[in-house]
């Protein structure tokens, strides 16, 4: 039951992000600049519990997004929707099921998870369309 409302607060936050972009009229750039961020709070929580190797993994992890920041703003909208597509597996593989499951908090990273889907499909939905 936990799951499912946290999964939906996860649902909820999505559709309000996406809402805020698209009523500020820099709706590229808060999508952008939120897969970034949704890494960056894993540095948080592993600075939170002052673990500097997760602080080095969560680190990591910034790179590899911010490489589908810049591929969608250099190339192709799409990637940052690829991006977002992959932020889940971090979110389950570490901090569900694995050894990061002790730095996030159980719930964050369900409603992450879920954040990242709609966001992910947004970008697909809309930004595909676009380049019909």
């Amino acid at each position: 039951m936990n799951y499912i409302l946290f999964g939906l607060l996860g649902v909820i936050t999505a559709c309000a992000f996406i809402l805020y972009g698209q009523k500020i009229n820099r709706e590229k750039s808060v999508l952008s600049s939120g897969l970034v961020i949704a890494a960056i709070i894993y540095i948080f929580f592993a600075f939170v519990w002052g673990d500097a190797y997760w602080i080095g993994i969560e680190t990591l992890g910034v790179l590899a997004y911010s490489t589908f920041y810049f591929l969608g703003k250099r190339f192709d909208f799409r990637w940052l929707g690829v991006g977002w597509l992959l932020h889940p597996i971090w979110d389950i593989v570490l901090h569900l099921q694995g050894a990061g499951s002790t730095i996030a908090p159980e719930w964050y990273a369900v409603a992450c998870l879920t954040f990242d889907f709609v966001v992910a499909g947004y970008i697909f939905w809309k930004f595909s369309k676009i380049q019909r």
